[in-house]
């Protein structure tokens, strides 16, 4: 489920080219800048069914033009909506250090870093790794070049996948498989996306190595 609250955003880094939430914005002739929609605010709180939540899919919830305010209101329904499990995803860590005490007490709150090459991995994920979130997860989205060795100790999870949508840079197989290996040596759940398949193919869900990677941490 997704629960966007604020729509809007602006490019930080190479991964932001294509970005989806930037066309769909264009599409329905809403505002790029980031913006808060009250109305849909207690939205959580509706939603009766135990659910993990993706918090703002248009846009950064740590964006230098999201108020503090606004945060605070949607970190209230996150504790409120204890039934759930909240997953916030960033380009921003470095911001969201700055409120590191309010993301510990939360315990529904899942917190990741997207990285897209070696540079966004070299600096977002030693920013993560000093926030105490209940979970850490990184989106490797859109892989746009293999990554080295990865840090995983204090990380919970890994998602993958290639670009998508029109003029779609390519991702390499062996980027995925390098990743999945050191998911697999660090104990760590997987979740392969998108991208080149055992065949080279191109699929959502595609197999590597023979399998579905579809892992998820339990719990919260």
């Amino acid at each position: 489920m997704v629960w966007n609250p604020i729509v809007g955003c602006s490019e930080v880094s190479r991964g932001c080219l294509h970005c989806y939430a930037k066309r769909m914005c264009k599409r329905f002739g809403w505002p790029w800048e980031p913006t808060f929609h009250p109305s849909r605010l207690e939205e959580p709180l509706h939603w009766n069914k135990p659910s993990r939540i993706f918090v703002c899919s248009m846009a950064d919830l740590f964006h230098k033009d999201v108020s503090v305010i606004w945060i605070e209101k949607i970190f209230s329904i996150m504790v409120k909506a204890k039934w759930h499990q909240f997953l916030i995803l960033t380009k921003r860590p470095e911001e969201a250090e700055k409120i590191s005490g309010w993301i510990k007490n939360i315990p529904n709150l899942w917190l990741g870093v997207s990285v897209e090459d070696q540079k966004t991995a070299d600096e977002r994920i030693p920013i993560l790794l000093q926030i105490p979130a209940a979970k850490r997860f990184i989106s490797f989205e859109p892989l746009l070049e293999g990554i080295g060795e990865v840090d995983f100790n204090g990380i919970h999870w890994a998602i993958i996948g290639g670009e998508t949508g029109p003029n779609a840079r390519p991702m390499e197989y062996d980027w995925a498989f390098s990743l999945s290996e050191q998911c697999e040596d660090a104990g760590i759940p997987f979740f392969y996306k998108y991208g080149p398949n055992d065949e080279g193919k191109v699929c959502k869900m595609p197999r590597l190595k023979g399998i579905v990677w579809d892992q998820i941490p339990d719990g919260n």
